[in-house]
């Protein structure tokens, strides 16, 4: 679906979800993230960019477990810790993972995906059309209900930093795979939070797309 067709959908309040292609299993045990190797850290800081053309092939489970862990997972388990920090540790930023065959939710807690909705929400993650294909789109969303320890004023600030901290956990892991992501805030929040059936103390915050790199057309030889 295009940007415009998007944009007029949204307007009259119909831009929804898809049926779910595939399966929907209820829940999805990861595999156990591969936390060794990798590019060193100033080498993929040098390759780290935003990319918008993604090949539609699935990431392998192994694959989509470390991308997971990178984003949020437990680091510290003995201490609940994340990579992504997180003020007073309310870990009020959630990871929503869309993919064709349904919307899931990574509970860093048992490293696993957890069905939300049976439907393919990926077209509604935003307004570019690369959204609706590639294979998977993550959508952070923050619950203010974690946060009574934090001035209310203060809430969204401190959740859109632990959100740019993941999305930066999610480029980095990507460039040291050769995968292409971009983050996006270019998007219909109200029908996002819908589709997804947040509550009133929830807010979409960003989504980011991620895939296999698409391959490029060769040049015509000269």
């Amino acid at each position: 679906m295009n940007t415009l067709t998007k944009l007029a959908l949204g307007l009259l309040g119909q831009l929804q979800p898809e049926q779910a292609k595939g399966d929907s299993a209820d829940s999805i045990n990861l595999p156990a993230a591969r936390t060794g190797g990798g590019l060193p850290l100033m080498q993929t800081l040098a390759q780290r960019q935003s990319q918008r053309e993604f090949a539609p092939d699935p990431l392998p489970l192994p694959m989509l477990s470390d991308l997971l862990w990178a984003a949020a997972g437990l680091n510290r388990p003995e201490l609940g810790g994340r990579t992504a920090p997180s003020a007073l540790n309310a870990q009020e930023v959630d990871v929503y993972v869309a993919l064709p065959n349904g919307l899931y939710r990574y509970a860093a807690l048992g490293h696993a995906l957890h069905l939300v909705r049976a439907t393919d929400v990926r077209r509604v993650t935003g307004y570019q059309d690369f959204v609706d294909t590639a294979p998977l789109d993550l959508i952070l969303v923050a619950d203010y209900s974690r946060m009574k320890l934090v001035p209310v004023a203060q809430r969204m600030a401190y959740a859109y930093t632990c959100a740019g901290a993941m999305a930066q956990n999610v480029y980095l892991y990507c460039a040291s795979e050769g995968l292409a992501t971009v983050i996006r805030a270019w998007l219909d929040r109200d029908a996002l939070a819908k589709a997804i059936g947040l509550g009133t103390e929830q807010q979409v915050l960003l989504s980011q797309t991620v895939g296999r790199k698409a391959p490029y057309p060769l040049l015509p030889a000269r």
